[in-house]
This record gives structure tokens, C-alpha cells and sequence, in this order.
């Protein structure tokens, strides 16, 4: 059995409660638009907090969530002026060669190394926008 097929967070029918999802979904979507974050800083905590996902499983399913959020977001913030295509550019074609790499050691790490890796990396984004805030 796959790990998507294996993790926690289900309900009786062996899918994860389907309002949760929702409301998961529902936060994503404002955080996104309003701070122009979602994914890993809101759907993947969510998922493996409060519906038990795993940390693979919730980064694989924020992924997926988040292709057709960053298009509408991003187009709404074009809409409005806020977005630089050059500097988009040369961010987004290093980053496609960074998510090759980024998988594949996720693929290698255990999945409480990931958890902490990722913990820690929210509390020094935190720490920053406090101290420069």
C-alpha cells in the first residue's frame, strides 16, 4: 500500500473528511491571495496537523493544489500591476531545477527530518518578519 493510500486523517469511508478539505482549501486560497502564500506554508501544515497526512503526501497533494491557486492568484496580482514577468522569470527557471533536486531528496529523508526541516524553516521566516517587521 502507497503511503497516500496509508495515511491517517480518514474518516469511515477511508478518505479525509471531505469539510476539512474544504476549509483547508478555503485558507490556502485566502492566504494566497492576501500574503502570496498557501502551499507549504499553509495546506501542508494543515494537512499533516490536522488531518494526519504525511509529510510526502501533504507536499505531493499541496503541489498539486496549488498549480491552479498560483495561476489565478497570479493573474489577479498581474491584473493589479504587481507582477514583474523578467524577475518572475529568472526566479521560476532556477526554481523548476531546484524542485528536481528538492524531490529527490525528499524521496531520501525520513519523514520526521522532513517535518523538522520544515519547522524550522517557518520559524526562522518567522523570527525575520518579526525583527524586520
Amino acid at each position: 500500500m502507497g503511503e497516500a493510500a496509508a495515511h491517517a486523517g480518514r474518516d469511515g469511508t477511508g478518505q479525509p473528511p471531505a469539510l476539512k478539505l474544504v476549509v483547508v482549501g478555503l485558507l490556502a486560497g485566502t492566504f494566497s491571495g492576501l500574503l502570496g502564500v498557501g502551499g507549504g506554508t499553509v495546506i501542508v501544515p494543515l494537512l499533516v496537523l490536522w488531518l494526519a497526512f504525511g509529510e510526502r503526501v501533504a507536499t505531493g497533494t499541496s503541489l498539486a493544489v496549488i498549480v491552479p491557486v498560483a495561476l489565478v492568484s497570479a493573474t489577479l496580482q498581474a491584473i493589479y500591476g504587481n507582477v514583474d514577468v523578467a524577475d518572475s522569470v529568472l526566479v521560476g527557471v532556477p526554481a523548476l531545477v531546484g524542485v528536481l533536486a528538492g524531490t529527490s531528496l525528499q524521496q531520501r529523508f525520513p519523514q520526521r527530518a522532513i517535518s523538522l526541516l520544515f519547522a524550522g524553516l517557518l520559524a526562522l521566516v518567522a523570527i525575520q518578519l518579526v525583527v524586520s517587521g
